[in-house]
């Protein structure tokens, strides 16, 4: 994220103010929507429109097994879904627009696990998270729907796991970029217990961000629950991205201004 500064002259009264114009590079940095299990992209679509807002270029897409080809949903794998998010991470990062090293990703339950590993393959620098799932790292390419009949996968999630013992949570381990971490209060289907896993994970982050939407549900299908949290990764997507490149900025005019003094005080040295 980078942003220019040129030095100008402004003509008034045959005379010139001296001037300093800033603005943004042309790359703008880019959010990927991950929708969750059994969802689509038509549910992050509204908060993509409001990243966009924020002067970003946003993508949003389908996993394999979901709309418009849920023929595989019986067979498609968590493999075969990580391909798909690293495909839309690299045409995102390609598009002309993009800074490739600005990158936020946001992954809703299954979306926020596979989001996860994905910042271990891929240059993330902002990873939000919603009531991201867990899985066991065995049967890796089988379908994804089994693991759901793993009798086992329940206590799982309700026990501590160490990153060590997992892909997503080693990956979460190794990121050096800035987390957030949005809880549902009454989630029955991710446990707080999990969110406490993720959360140990993070302890090379730059910065890490918790919020818990009260009331909400693991599928947030009210409509507060929903504004709550749009209100939250917006809120947090706009101190990200936003002041990121006020403290750019910032540090482009203070660069700037120690260079003049310098020259200044090299000229009057002569």
């Amino acid at each position: 994220m980078e942003v220019k500064l040129d030095t100008i002259a402004i003509p008034v009264d045959r005379e010139e103010m001296a001037g300093t114009l800033l603005y943004p590079a042309e790359a703008l940095p880019g959010v990927l929507f991950v929708h969750g299990w059994g969802g689509s992209q038509e549910q992050d679509l509204d908060r993509a429109k409001q990243a966009a807002g924020l002067g970003t270029v946003s993508l949003t897409f389908d996993l394999r097994g979901h709309e418009p080809n849920s023929a595989q949903w019986h067979t498609v794998s968590r493999e075969q879904n990580l391909n798909d998010l690293l495909a839309a991470y690299d045409r995102l990062a390609k598009q002309r627009n993009v800074d490739p090293t600005s990158i936020a990703v946001v992954g809703v339950s299954y979306g926020g696990y596979l989001a996860a590993i994905l910042s271990s393959m891929r240059r993330v620098r902002w990873l939000a998270l919603r009531s991201p799932a867990l899985y066991k790292d065995e049967a890796w390419t089988a379908a994804k729907r089994q693991l759901h009949l793993d009798a086992d996968l329940p206590a799982y999630r309700r026990r501590p796991v160490a990153a060590t013992e997992n892909r997503a949570l080693s990956a979460c381990a190794q990121f050096t970029g800035d987390a957030l971490i949005v809880e549902a209060e009454n989630d029955d289907i991710v446990p707080h217990q999990v969110a406490k896993n993720y959360i140990a994970a993070f302890v090379k982050a730059r910065s890490l961000s918790t919020r818990i939407v009260t009331g909400a549900t693991h599928a947030f299908d009210t409509d507060k629950s929903q504004s709550d949290y749009s209100r939250a990764l917006i809120g947090w997507l706009t101190e990200m991205i936003v002041g990121g490149r006020g403290a750019v900025a910032t540090e482009r005019v203070e660069r700037h201004v120690e260079a003049q003094r310098i020259a200044e005080s090299a000229a009057s040295a002569h």
